[in-house]
């Protein structure tokens, strides 16, 4: 009885912390966000402007299918993005990082594998930082960093800012990889985007379809709504 009991009361405070952080984790709220930046800084999740501008980032890619298809919408829409790119991924998709950097969108260094950079020791995420960077940099200027999933820390951050590259994250992320249903992605961005906002989209396979798909109901509707999509760079500067 007293296990069950236990069990009962544990099942309960696991059911009340859920119903707390969904809000959070749908909304995704810019004064929490404002607090993780500011307990360690050098890490953009969001431009403080009044402009009425956000910036798309692509992450995961190239993608010899899916990116042109991002790229074609993109450019229906009059919309710019940052792309970071996958070092590992571009040899054989040369084409199409070379199309991302022509049709004027921006790219960024999302490291050599898709693995969490966070795990790496100190000289071993230097040098992928450094691989990736001499990879993409040949299609164009690169500058800002983006840690394989999402994860950093102190040590990380001096060694970007080392090599001449800023961090960003984002303040909209509408769990695309997690989440496969385009209209809750729609429906999270739209309701989430606000003046300066960060909106983190995924590439590759069937992520980068439903980007894609999902990027034709978005774009237009934040056009409606006064909203030029930018780069990063456009965005900060």
């Amino acid at each position: 009885m007293k296990v069950r009991r236990y069990a009962m009361k544990a099942g309960w405070v696991v059911l009340i912390v859920v119903l707390l952080l969904t809000p959070i984790l749908f909304f995704q709220p810019r004064w929490l966000i404002s607090l993780v930046s500011e307990s360690v800084p050098g890490v953009i999740y969001f431009a403080d402007t009044d402009e009425p501008m956000v910036a798309l980032t692509i992450d995961d890619g190239p993608d010899p299918v899916t990116t042109p298809k991002i790229l074609e919408v993109l450019s229906r829409h009059h919309a710019r993005a940052t792309f970071f790119l996958i070092s590992g991924r571009v040899p054989g998709n040369e084409n199409v990082v070379s199309a991302i950097a022509r049709d004027g969108h921006e790219l960024g260094n999302h490291m050599t594998t898709g693995e969490a950079s966070i795990t790496l020791s100190s000289t071993e995420f230097e040098d992928a930082l450094v691989e990736a960077h001499n990879e993409i940099s040949a299609f164009g200027d690169v500058r800002w960093f983006r840690p394989g999933s999402g994860w950093y820390n102190a040590r990380m951050l001096e060694t970007a800012r080392k090599h001449n590259y800023r961090c960003a994250l984002g303040s909209v992320f509408p769990y695309d990889i997690q989440i496969p249903w385009i209209w809750f992605t729609e429906r999270h961005v739209l309701l989430n985007a606000h003046h300066g906002s960060i909106i983190i989209m995924h590439d590759v396979g069937s992520a980068g379809e439903r980007t894609a798909l999902a990027l034709e109901t978005i774009l237009p509707e934040l056009t409606r709504q006064g909203y030029r999509v930018v780069t990063l760079s456009d965005l900060v500067e």
